[in-house]
């Protein structure tokens, strides 16, 4: 084999094992190299090999392929593989799809099979295919599996990456899924502690929700209600939404559910389940609660939330349950790469919201409707906060709205947590599409009440800081003249939770944002 040309070839992780069933060679065109390999994929543009270097791919516009597993090119038509979880991708995927095409003056044909759904992305004039998608979704756990596989392109989780698939996937030569780029935010949902209607429990802590799942609580006078056992139920752990529980609410990745522990499918089945159990308390998901009565879930300081579309879009509620979409380090397909810039745009918001989830467009909450949260500040302020602490508060927050956007951090960290990273996006892509021209934002920081408060007082601020200039990075050309971003801080006078708690922690260090 000759020297390999840097010029058009991009190495990436080495995968063992080249078969020679499907070997092509790629020779540029003029004869000053080639490369041989098992080919993994075309995108139209990239041939993907498995060669004795590792998986490269090479600009195809510069080579010719020879061997019986080359493509036809002038009939190729590329392909998007998406797996995962079937309890939103079966509802959310195809009308992002529809409304992706319509947008491009384009139509969709739906072709169902035992195994999976084909969408044909197709022009309308002549009805020439331009794309095909196939869904094959099934479960969160699934969908890692097939994308370090290389049998899916994205795939759609209601959890984040373990470190044991992300180890397998650098294995695999899928790159690091942990990085930021590897990963989007497509809509948020949520566990909702949830019975059936009439029963005369209406908010449950989150402790007491934590023994319940762990067996430890196992009648219902212990939560305030009628003498009787309690029958929890779930959703299979591998469709992702137990498996956010348990992170979220327990920091563990598994838990042994109590004997009688009723597991669903889907969100669907477990609500309509619930609402007919009257000894049933379910983990529903938000998206899907059907008849069922959702619990309001309260910290071991009072402080109660309410799952609805603010709480869950400012992450104020404590078992918000981000959806995310992952993709593998390689090239995608041209109208693959448009699809996902469409469905974390602002354009597909409205589309996620209408399809039961909960949308991420920034939403403006005014002061009069913060009466609550200015309350349980000035209830639960510490002693290190003085009545001139709480009166710059308001006196700040006066003239201003909040934004739905909030940003946290992850443990011990200065590190944005996933959501916060998608939220940096979404606020830099409407600074630069001029939405808040003339305007003044305010990134507010928070801490917590762990320690002195001089200190929490410069934290709050550096992670204002570091906020801010997260959204600065974000953007291309941002005209200070016509947009000012702000910072803010105010240590430990407004917690949001309980600092008893590793979550109250965690959502009372925050950074907000207050437009002008």
């Amino acid at each position: 084999m000759r020297r390999v040309g840097a010029a058009i070839l991009w190495l990436w992780i080495a995968v063992p094992g080249v078969a020679c069933s499907q070997e092509v060679t790629l020779e540029a065109r003029d004869g000053a190299l080639s490369i041989s390999g098992r080919i993994l994929g075309y995108d139209g543009t990239f041939y993907r090999l498995e060669t004795e270097f590792g998986e490269v791919s090479v600009d195809g516009t510069r080579v010719t392929c020879t061997g019986a597993a080359c493509p036809d090119i002038d009939a190729f038509v590329p392909e998007l593989r998406i797996s995962g979880s079937a309890a939103v991708g079966d509802i959310l995927l195809p009308v992002l799809l529809e409304t992706f095409a319509v947008r491009r003056g384009l139509s969709l044909t739906r072709v169902d099979s035992a195994d999976d759904t084909t969408f044909e992305i197709r022009e309308e004039a002549d009805g020439a295919i331009l794309s095909r998608v196939t869904l094959t979704l099934s479960t969160s756990d699934e969908g890692f599996a097939d994308l370090i596989a290389d049998e899916a392109d994205l795939i759609v989780s209601r959890r984040e990456i373990t470190t044991d698939e992300a180890l397998f996937a650098r294995q695999a030569g899928r790159g690091d899924l942990t990085n930021a780029g590897r990963s989007r935010i497509l809509a948020l949902d949520a566990i909702v502690p949830a019975v059936a209607v009439g029963n005369r429990v209406g908010t449950i802590s989150i402790d007491a929700l934590r023994a319940v799942v762990s067996g430890e609580i196992v009648d219902w006078t212990d939560l305030g209600g009628d003498p009787g056992s309690i029958r929890l139920h779930v959703t299979d752990p591998g469709s992702g939404l137990l498996q956010a529980f348990l992170r979220l609410a327990m920091q563990r990745g598994e838990v042994a559910l109590p004997g009688g522990t009723v597991v669903h499918e889907d969100d669907a089945t477990l609500a309509m389940a619930v609402a007919e159990d009257p000894a049933a308390l379910g983990l529903a998901a938000f998206s899907r609660l059907g008849n069922v009565q959702p619990l309001i879930v309260a910290g071991q300081c009072g402080k109660r939330v309410e799952a609805d579309f603010l709480t869950l879009k400012s992450e104020d509620y404590p078992l918000t349950a981000p959806i995310f979409l992952y993709a593998p380090m390689r090239r995608l397909s041209g109208l693959a790469r448009d699809f996902v810039e469409y469905v974390t745009s602002p354009a597909a918001q409205p589309v996620i919201r209408r399809a039961g989830f909960v949308d991420q467009f920034p939403e403006a909450i005014p002061l009069e409707a913060q009466g609550r949260r200015l309350a349980y500040a000035i209830s639960s302020a510490g002693e290190q906060v003085s009545l001139q602490d709480l009166q710059r508060l308001v006196e700040a927050m006066d003239g201003k709205v909040r934004l739905s956007l909030s940003f946290r951090f992850e443990g011990g960290s200065t590190e944005l947590d996933a959501q916060s990273r998608a939220n940096v996006e979404l606020l830099a892509e409407a600074l630069e599409r001029g939405v808040f021209d003339d305007r003044s934002l305010t990134f507010a920081g928070f801490s917590d009440g762990a320690g002195d408060a001089l200190t929490n007082l410069s934290l709050s601020r550096d992670r204002a800081g570091v906020v801010r200039d997260a959204v600065r990075a974000a953007i291309d050309d941002l005209d200070r003249d016509l947009v000012s971003l702000e910072t803010a801080a105010f240590g430990e006078a407004m917690p949001m939770a309980c600092d008893r708690t590793d979550w109250g922690a965690r959502v009372n260090r925050r950074v907000e944002v207050w437009l002008d």
